[in-house]
């Protein structure tokens, strides 16, 4: 029986751990916004620190019971940011970061109970909420996404849902505490520029008169 589950996890995930008691596989996923750093708030740095970071430990934390046997896979949703700088994310780089780090301990301490824990870092995903607002199909800024991801073009949900069925089968059994990029590439060198280039958009679409 699963005791001890904070009221801050969702109703729907509540229900869920409640009524099987078990399981084999979870993804635990959270989003953001950009801000420049000198013009963000305390709280504002401490909103995706707790939805990000705290969120995935507290889904971390209270799964433990529910996916306590050998065969467990657990898969953070990672980003690029949690290893390369980009203007106007220093809340997600923060958060990201140690999101991958709770990924490697946490693979360490459950690993001899069998449960593995890995990340996955998606590159620019298509039809997502991210992309729909900073690069909209058929922009010029999706354009822009798309020339820098070396195998030129975006990812698709598609890509992801497979890279986590791989990663949750036993055919990656022995995966234990990786950081798998999901992005094409985007993360050799184009993410840091495209972010670099989102940066300056944002900044001058937060100018009065723009």
């Amino acid at each position: 029986m699963l005791k001890n589950i904070p009221a801050i996890l969702s109703p729907e995930l509540l229900k869920i751990l409640m009524e099987m008691g078990h399981g084999d596989e979870i993804v635990i996923a959270a989003g953001n916004f950009p801000a420049a750093a000198n013009e963000m708030s305390a709280n504002a740095f401490k909103t995706i620190v707790d939805i990000d970071l705290l969120g995935t430990f507290n889904v971390l934390r209270y799964c433990y019971e529910y996916l306590r046997k050998p065969g467990a896979s657990i898969i953070n949703i990672s980003a690029p940011q949690a290893f390369i700088p980009m203007e106007m994310q220093a809340h997600v780089c923060a958060a990201k970061a140690g999101v991958d780090m709770l990924t490697r301990t946490t693979a360490m301490e459950w690993g001899p109970e069998g449960i593995r824990v890995n990340s996955l870092v998606p590159g620019p995903i298509e039809g997502t909420e991210g992309m729909k607002r900073l690069a909209p199909a058929g922009s010029s800024s999706a354009q822009r996404v798309i020339d820098s991801v070396p195998l030129k073009r975006q990812g698709t949900v598609e890509d992801m849902a497979n890279a986590a069925l791989f990663i949750a089968s036993d055919i990656a059994s022995y995966i234990n505490g990786a950081v798998l990029p999901v992005d094409g590439g985007w993360g050799l060198g184009g993410a840091g520029q495209l972010g670099q280039s989102l940066a300056e958009m944002a900044k001058l679409a937060q100018k009065p008169g723009m």
